[in-house]
């Protein structure tokens, strides 16, 4: 073993004690505040179906859909990779997978409607609606036929609907413990925030009724709408999202987009409503610099154009859809919404695509890094750690999703799931 030289240093062991002793206070605060990645599986989309067209079968007729679309419109990858313009060597893997995909797991995170997508009723017709909501996902759940994520969007705390809302989440969340419990995967939308007061009186419904059904504090978390301007940009010029994430108390998962809301508040006129105008862009940059560490998950919105008519209105459709998932993720919205079976192929046509493609630069700048060969089959990137982390987050998102499996990944890598986890920082390993 070498000798260890002797150095000289100047500051006394105080100083660093004190110092230490200074910024315990922001230690603690970074801690709590910037958790980073929950480590746990984000879906790539959320399905919303409204309240009362939900069915045990709904899953299944979205998946079902989305296969005969395919069979009508795209039989096969070529036809597939034409439309899109997909890479030729990812095309027959990104077309199996997608239709395996279809088959075996179509939505992963489902949405029951209580707001827009359902609109107003009678007290009692969506009284028997949320009942009935939380009946079919109790026995979905314990049928095993239950995408790895569902729950409800209730409507708003705004004066005109605030008690509908606080009614149907009560009616809901009941059901489901009078079924036997939450799910695991149980997601909650809160639609239309403005002020982070009405994300605190949210934290507060979540906490009553924690306290009412002797659930542990802190199990029911919610996502928070950013549909207003309100929401980006505050009376006081202060960024609202950061304030309402923070007046979420490390209750809120998620911040959604909602597209079309969004660009009705600055004026944007219907026809150039999208994913991509400027005011979505400005709005999600903001939304991205908000959640950042926090640990909260971003998702983009939707689009109105659905694929629906004769095939070349279908292929129209699909490839404007294609063209705005690969977009936002490349801009790291790595979720958004279908409204639409026929937007499932797309979907999962642009996010295997865009981690097969991915796949062996990634895996080969990251086998470098950890091989301590900067140069070796990395294309001379010297990568660090802050870039084998996001490495390993892109081949774990693709791991999540089945766009890519463990094997290949390893034998690129040399890396088994729990390798990649750590590298990304994840404190979980998931399936």
């Amino acid at each position: 073993m070498a000798r260890r030289e002797t150095v000289e240093t100047s500051l006394p062991g105080a100083v660093r004690e004190s110092i230490a002793a200074s910024l315990a206070a922001v230690d603690a605060e970074l801690a709590r505040r910037y958790p980073g990645d929950p480590g746990t599986r984000q879906p790539v989309h959320t399905v919303y179906v409204p309240g009362d067209l939900v069915t045990a079968d709904t899953v299944r007729d979205w998946g079902d859909q989305a296969l005969a679309a395919l069979d009508a419109h795209a039989p096969d990858a070529a036809a597939l990779a034409a439309i899109l313009n997909i890479p030729d060597d990812v095309a027959g893997p990104v077309y199996a997978r997608m239709r395996a995909k279809l088959e075996r797991e179509p939505v992963e995170d489902l949405r029951i409607d209580f707001e827009d997508g359902y609109g107003t009723r009678p007290d009692a017709e969506e009284d028997a609606a949320a009942a009935r909501a939380a009946s079919l996902v109790a026995a979905a759940c314990a049928t095993g036929t239950a995408p790895p994520y569902v729950g409800i969007r209730m409507k708003c705390l705004e004066a005109a609907v605030r008690d509908r809302g606080i009614r149907t989440l009560d009616i809901f969340l009941t059901g489901l413990m009078e079924a036997g419990g939450l799910p695991a995967g149980l997601m909650l939308t809160l639609p239309k925030v403005t002020y982070p007061e009405q994300v605190r009186a949210m934290v507060r419904l979540c906490e009553e009724f924690e306290r009412a059904r002797g659930l542990t504090a802190g199990r029911i978390g919610f996502e928070i709408q950013i549909e207003t301007t309100q929401a980006i940009l505050g009376p006081d010029g202060r960024a609202t999202v950061a304030r309402m994430i923070d007046a979420a108390d490390g209750r809120a998962t998620g911040l959604h987009y909602g597209t079309f809301d969004y660009s009705a508040s600055c004026g944007v006129s219907a026809a150039h409503q999208s994913m991509d105008h400027p005011v979505a862009d400005h709005a999600k940059a903001v939304m991205q610099v908000a959640a950042a560490g926090t640990g909260v998950r971003l998702s983009d919105g939707s689009t109105n154009v659905l694929p629906v008519g004769p095939t070349e209105r279908v292929h129209d459709a699909w490839r404007l859809h294609h063209r705005l998932v690969r977009r936002s993720l490349a801009r790291a919205y790595y979720q958004g919404w279908d409204m639409h079976p026929g937007h499932l192929p797309t979907r999962y046509a642009a996010v295997y695509a865009f981690y097969r493609e991915g796949l062996e630069a990634a895996a080969a700048r990251l086998a470098a890094y950890v091989d301590r060969t900067a140069t070796s089959g990395s294309g001379g990137i010297a990568d660090e750690p802050a870039t084998a982390k996001a490495l390993s987050g892109h081949l774990l998102r693709g791991l999540d999703c089945g766009a890519l499996d463990g094997a290949e990944v390893q034998r690129l890598t040399g890396l088994a799931r729990a390798g990649l986890d750590a590298l990304a920082g994840r404190a979980v390993t998931t399936t």
